[in-house]
Formats: C-alpha cells, sequence, structure tokens
C-alpha cells in the first residue's frame, strides 16, 4: 500500500532590498503637510488692523465731527427732499442718456457715412466739454433764444412759447445730464455691439433676418453682457455727477448740505459728513444691483453660475454645522 504524498514548503523569492527611496516617501507621505509660513502677509495684516484702529479712533474721539449732530441732520426732510432729487436726476438722466447712446451707437456702426460723421461729431463734443461748463451754458441759453417755437423748418411756426417756462432748473439739469451721458453711454454700447462675435452677425444674415431683427433678437442681448459693467460704473459716476447741479441753484443732495454748511458755518463737517454717508449708501446699492444684473446675464456663458455672496456665507455656516 503506498504511502500518502507529502507536501513540501516551496520558498517564496524575495522581492529583493527596497530601493532607498521608498522607504523616505512613505515616511512623508504618513506625516501630516504643513501650510507654507507667510510672515509677511501676517506683518501687512498687522499693519492694516493697526492703521484701522487708528482711523476708528480719530472717527470716535475727535471732537470736531460732532456725530450728535451729524445724527441730527441725517434724516431731516430737507436733505432727504435733497436725496429724493438726486434720484430722480440719475434716474431720468440714465434712462434718457441710455436711450440716446444706443441711437448714436448705432449711427456709428452705420454704413451711412453721414450718420456715422454726425455721430462721431456728437461724441467728440459732448466729452470735451466739461459737465459743469454744459449746465451753465444751458442755464443761460435764454440769452440766446428768449422764444423757442414749433413749426415747419425754414417755414412758418405754428406754436411758440417763453423759453424761461420750459426751461426750468430741473429740465437743464436733467438736460445737462442726459446729454453727457448719452455721448459716454454710446461709446459703452458700441464697445458692446462689436464685442459680439463676429459668426453671430453672418448666421443671422444667412437666416435672413432684418437688421433691426439681428439687433434686437441676437446682437444686443448677447452685447448686454459686456455693456452692464461698463455702464454700471458709468451710472455710479452719474449719480456723483449729479452734485454739479447745485449750480443752476437747483438744491439736490450736494446743494442742500452746501446751503446748510454756509447757514451753519459751525456744523460744516458733520453736514460733509452727512452728504458723504449718503452717496456712499447709494453707491453701495448700485453695487448691489450691479452685481445681480451681471450675474443674471452671465448665464449663457458660463456653464455654473458662481454663488452669490449669501449663499456662499450659508455654505460656509453649513460646514461649520451652525445651518442646514
Amino acid at each position: 500500500m503506498s504511502s500518502p504524498p507529502t507536501l513540501r514548503a516551496v520558498p517564496v523569492p524575495s522581492a529583493g532590498p527596497e530601493p532607498p527611496g521608498e522607504a523616505r516617501l512613505r515616511e512623508l507621505a504618513a506625516k501630516k503637510v504643513a501650510p507654507l509660513r507667510r510672515p509677511g502677509r501676517w506683518a501687512a495684516a498687522a499693519v492694516v488692523l493697526v492703521l484701522l484702529a487708528q482711523l476708528a479712533h480719530a472717527l470716535i474721539t475727535n471732537p470736531v465731527f460732532q456725530w450728535d449732530v451729524f445724527a441730527y441732520w441725517f434724516f431731516r426732510p430737507v436733505i432727504l427732499d435733497g436725496l429724493l432729487l438726486t434720484l430722480e436726476l440719475t434716474g431720468l438722466a440714465a434712462v434718457f442718456g441710455l436711450v440716446g447712446g444706443i441711437v448714436l451707437a448705432l449711427l456709428r456702426l452705420s454704413k451711412n457715412p453721414l450718420l456715422q460723421a454726425v455721430s462721431w461729431a456728437y461724441v467728440w463734443i459732448f466729452r470735451s466739454i466739461p459737465l459743469i461748463v454744459l449746465l451753465l451754458f444751458l442755464a443761460n441759453v435764454t440769452a440766446l433764444y428768449s422764444t423757442l417755437s414749433l413749426g415747419i423748418p425754414f417755414g412758418p411756426s405754428f406754436l411758440s412759447f417763453s423759453a424761461t417756462d420750459v426751461l426750468s432748473f430741473f429740465v437743464v439739469a436733467v438736460l445737462g445730464l442726459s446729454l453727457n451721458e448719452a455721448a459716454y453711454a454710446a461709446e459703452i454700447v458700441r464697445a458692446g455691439v462689436l464685442s459680439v462675435d463676429q459668426g453671430q452677425l453672418e448666421a443671422a444674415a444667412a437666416l435672413g433676418l432684418p437688421r433691426s431683427r439681428q439687433y434686437r433678437r441676437i446682437i444686443l442681448p448677447q452685447a448686454t453682457r459686456a455693456i452692464v459693467p461698463a455702464y454700471a460704473n458709468q451710472l455710479i459716476g452719474l449719480l456723483k455727477g449729479t452734485s454739479v447741479v447745485y449750480i443752476t441753484s437747483l438744491l439736490e443732495l450736494f446743494g442742500v448740505v452746501e446751503t446748510q454748511a454756509s447757514t451753519n458755518s459751525g456744523q460744516i463737517i458733520p453736514l460733509l459728513l452727512v452728504g458723504t454717508v449718503w452717496y456712499i449708501i447709494l453707491t453701495s446699492v448700485l453695487s448691489v444691483i450691479q452685481y445681480y444684473v451681471e450675474r443674471f446675464f452671465s448665464r449663457g456663458a458660463l456653464r455654473t453660475v458662481p454663488p452669490t455672496p449669501f449663499q456662499r456665507f450659508r455654505a460656509r455656516l453649513r460646514t461649520l454645522g451652525v445651518a442646514r
């Protein structure tokens, strides 16, 4: 009877000696990676904090600022009336200026050389004239034309009226701001239209769309993405530019502040602070509106619209376990 087979262990060949760098790599991978030290960044942050603390201390402790007087004037009806007039001037001039800018930009992009020349001349003239000079000229235009009329060009007139009845201080301010704004808006709109890819225009022309429909449905919606940031900055400049209309005896926000400061000589600094803070508030509101308008028009250009600051704040709280 044969004996059962026996099992013998077969030696496993060794993998050989470990390369000299492998152990060191495993050792480094097991350690936690420490962030790079940046002492310069911390030093700069410390300097900025010290400067901000000094600024806050100066604003709080300096009695010349008269914060109690600032609080008294901040919501006074005369200040709020000037603020309302500033908003009216800004809104009307922004609308009329943008409409005029669109028309001028289309004239500049026209194939007609006469229309191009007229648009170019308008932009050249009104960008060259300072706004304060333009307002002063319009305020005294009644010295040139005491009577205005409507009728056939170079023919009889059907309706005449006094220029002083039509060109009030408010009308002069809106007219001057709008004429000045249209010159800058024309270049912003023209740059936005030129930023549209040329292939879009060729495709629209190949489809046989009328030129007006090309601009209305294809070109302007795409150009708006480039127009909004630049025109928002121009709108903020217009808001601050309304402070010039006080020379026409129209008391908007700055005009009211200037008038009250002249009659209350000991309260000039707090009154100037009132105007400054209101301008900062209005500019901040316009900046927030600009952010959301830009975000709206960027939907077609970005795969994912970036989150808003409020959404980022909630996400941060969610990571910390504070919010759900």
